[in-house]
């Protein structure tokens, strides 16, 4: 396994793969890693020839009094991982080379990045775009994977990926969940034990409402309004949206079908946690 720091040095590697006909596979994390980064690391070494994962905590999808500065960090265990779901390039840039002194370009996905995180975190898609383009510029996958748990990002992703034509294929992969049904996240480091229960909320608010819907619920209006109820009896738990969206565009609806978004963002103490669920897939 390799372990690249220098862009040049990655974009010269990246070539030879292209040039001989060998697929890359790209899994762009920031860091932390844990088991839902694991199984997109697994897939991407059946995907591909040459499988790289891209280790960035990307400062500018940091709005200020975000936790930038504390988000978590354990690069020995992420190379441990890595290894272990058999990647081969392990890059790592630094801020100052991705960003250099008069950088000035960024990438904005309209329609699809202002509802939901987009209204709460403004501009974080703005840079989420710019640092996927400038990775897949340098690492030149064919195949790009990302979790659906950050289903907004990966919809982004798409669209500009779409937009811009550029010759990646984005693979979404399932939410990999705890055995009591939190979705796994490098922020869950974060939680204290009284913390993590309560943040056990988003789980049975996304179960109550599949179950509604199972039984024949359509109305937004009330499906909302349970899922909601549901957050409230954790004292904790402070909602930024429970928002029920077109699961392409993500567009408001008032009646649900078996496409629908359900999207849920909750702060649990100080660590904000985001979850969802597509009502007619399983879950």
């Amino acid at each position: 396994m390799q372990i690249i720091n220098s862009i040049i040095h990655m974009q010269a590697l990246a070539i030879a793969p292209e040039r001989e006909g060998r697929r890359i596979a790209f899994v762009p994390t920031m860091g932390y890693l844990h088991e839902g980064h694991a199984s997109l690391l697994r897939e991407g070494r059946k995907r591909g020839d040459v499988l790289v994962l891209s280790i960035f905590v990307n400062p500018i999808q940091f709005g200020k009094n975000e936790d930038l500065d504390s988000y978590p960090r354990d690069m020995d265990r992420d190379f441990q991982i890595a290894e272990a779901c058999g990647v081969d390039i392990v890059f790592i840039p630094t801020a100052a080379e991705m960003y250099p002194n008069g950088f000035q370009t960024g990438v904005t996905v309209r329609d699809i990045a202002l509802p939901l995180c987009g209204a709460i975190r403004p501009r974080h898609f703005d840079g989420v775009a710019t640092v996927v383009t400038k990775l897949f510029n340098i690492v030149r996958p064919d195949v790009a994977l990302f979790g659906c748990k950050d289903y907004q990002q990966l919809a982004v992703i798409r669209r500009m990926t779409v937009d811009l034509n550029m010759p990646v294929e984005i693979a979404g992969m399932p939410i990999v969940r705890e055995a009591d049904g939190l979705a796994m996240s490098s922020r869950n480091a974060n939680l204290s034990p009284v913390e993590r229960q309560s943040a056990l909320c988003l789980f049975r608010a996304i179960k109550t409402a599949r179950e509604q819907f199972a039984a024949g619920e359509r109305s937004v209006a009330v499906l909302a309004r349970e899922t909601r109820a549901i957050i409230e009896q954790e004292s904790a738990a402070v909602i930024d949206y429970v928002e029920f969206r077109d699961g392409l565009l993500l567009h408001e609806q008032d009646v649900v079908d078996s496409n629908t978004l359900l999207a849920l963002a909750v702060k649990i103490g100080q660590t904000r946690l985001i979850d969802n669920t597509v009502l007619g897939e399983e879950l």
